[in-house]
C-alpha cells in the first residue's frame, strides 16, 4: 500500500502571489487583506487590496493532458508578462498554484475516529478503491469537513504526480518559490467565501475553458464534480451550428449568447445539449445534499463565475431550469483596485480564479509532518 503524500506546501510568513495556469493562458495575482471599511456597497463581506495583476498567451501544445510537456514556452510567456505586461506590481517571488479540477480526483469520505497511521492508511485504501490511476503515482491530500457522531467527514483530493511535478519543475525554471498547490475549485470557493451571501448553502458554477467544475459550498467545499464543456467547447460549438468562423462564433457567443437575436433559436439548439448535462449534474449534486445533509438547511442560490461564464442569457436559462436564484460572481466586487487600470469588462471573469488563489492567507499555510 502506497504511502500518503500530501501536496507541497512550505510556510514562511511572507507575501505570495496567485499563478493559474491554463489552456494555452497565463493569469498573475497579488493582492493584500483588507477590511470591511475598504468594501464598496454591499457585495463583500471585505476586499482584499490588489497590488498587480496580468495575463497572457502562450501555444495550447506546451501542456498534454494537464502534464507541461514543453515548460520553455511557458516560462518564456511568463518572463516576458512580468518584465513588460504587468498592470501594478508583483513584489514576491513566492507562489500559489492551481491544478485544474478535471484533472483531480476529489472524494468526500465519513470515517471513525482513527489515529494519524490509521487515517492515513484509511484514506489510502479509500484512494485504492475509487481512484482510477495507481496509489504510488498520485499526490493525495485530505481535510475534515464535518465532525457528526463518533465519525468525521473528510475531503480528499487526489492529483497525478507527473502533472504536480511538471507545475514545480516550470516554477522552477521560472525562479518561482512554490508555497501550496490546490484545484482551481478551491479557489473559487475561497474568492466567494468573501461574499456576503456566502453563509448560505450555494451551487458554485466554474466555467472554464474545457470544462465547468460544479461544487456545493456552505462554508466549506463539500464535494465538487466536472461536467466537459467550458468558453472554447461553447464557441467551437456556435462555430459548427451556425458554420461561421471562430471569430464570429466568439462574438455571437460574449454578444448575444442565449439572448434574444436573430439566431437565438439556432444557437440554443446547439448549445442546449450541453448546458442539459450541466443541469443535470446539478441536480444530482443536489440530491447528493440532500440525502447526506438533510433539507434543514436547502441550497438557495447558484453563483457562476470563470472565463467560460461570459454568455448572455446562460443565468436566466439555468434559473428556468431548475428554479433556482442564479447570480453572476463579479471577482473584482472583493477587489480594492486603487488607480490600477481594471481589464475589459469581457476579460474580468478570467481572473476568478487567480483572484481566489491570490487571496491565500500566507499564516495558512503550512507546512507537512
Amino acid at each position: 500500500m502506497g504511502k500518503i503524500q500530501k501536496l507541497p506546501n512550505f510556510f514562511k510568513d511572507r507575501p505570495l502571489f496567485g499563478l493559474d495556469i491554463g489552456n494555452g493562458s497565463l493569469k498573475v495575482m497579488q493582492t493584500e487583506p483588507g477590511s470591511n471599511t475598504d468594501a464598496i456597497g454591499q457585495s463583500a463581506r471585505n476586499v482584499c487590496r490588489l497590488i498587480g495583476y496580468g495575463s497572457c498567451h502562450f501555444a495550447p501544445e506546451a501542456i498534454n493532458n494537464g502534464v507541461i510537456i514543453q515548460p520553455e514556452i511557458i516560462a518564456e510567456a511568463a518572463k516576458n508578462l512580468f518584465s513588460s505586461h504587468l498592470i501594478g506590481d508583483i513584489t514576491t517571488n513566492r507562489t500559489s498554484l492551481t491544478i485544474p479540477s478535471y484533472r483531480s480526483f476529489t472524494r468526500s469520505l465519513i470515517l471513525p475516529e482513527l489515529s494519524d497511521k490509521e487515517l492515513a492508511d484509511a484514506i489510502n485504501t479509500e484512494a485504492e478503491q475509487y481512484i482510477p490511476v495507481p496509489i504510488e503515482k498520485l499526490y493525495i491530500d485530505f481535510e475534515p469537513i464535518r465532525t457528526l457522531k463518533d465519525t468525521r467527514e473528510y475531503l480528499m483530493v487526489a492529483v497525478p504526480k507527473e502533472i504536480v511535478d511538471s507545475y514545480i519543475d516550470l516554477a522552477s525554471i521560472v525562479g518561482l518559490e512554490v508555497v501550496s498547490i490546490e484545484t482551481t475549485m478551491s479557489s473559487a470557493g475561497r474568492l466567494f467565501s468573501h461574499d456576503y451571501q456566502s453563509d448560505v448553502p450555494t451551487i458554485i458554477i466554474d466555467f472554464g475553458s474545457l470544462s465547468s467544475d460544479i461544487s456545493i459550498f456552505d462554508k466549506v467545499m463539500l464535494t465538487s464534480s466536472t461536467v466537459q464543456g467550458g468558453g472554447e467547447v461553447f464557441t467551437k460549438t456556435i462555430e459548427k451550428t451556425l458554420k461561421v468562423t471562430a471569430q464570429e462564433a466568439h462574438i455571437i457567443k460574449t454578444r448575444y449568447g442565449l439572448g434574444v437575436s436573430k439566431r437565438q433559436k439556432e444557437v440554443q439548439a446547439g448549445l442546449e445539449p450541453v448546458f442539459n448535462q450541466i443541469v443535470k449534474e446539478i441536480r444530482r449534486l443536489i440530491r447528493y445534499y440532500e440525502e447526506n445533509y438533510g433539507a434543514e438547511r436547502p441550497i438557495s442560490q447558484i453563483v457562476t463565475l470563470g472565463g467560460g461564464s461570459n454568455i448572455p442569457g446562460l443565468n436566466e436559462f439555468l434559473t428556468n431550469q431548475l428554479r433556482l436564484a442564479v447570480r453572476p460572481c463579479d471577482p473584482w466586487q472583493y477587489l480594492r483596485v486603487n488607480k490600477l487600470k481594471l481589464p475589459t469588462h469581457a476579460d474580468k471573469q478570467m481572473y476568478a480564479t487567480v483572484a481566489g488563489l491570490s487571496m491565500t492567507n500566507p499564516k495558512e499555510v503550512f507546512s507537512n509532518d
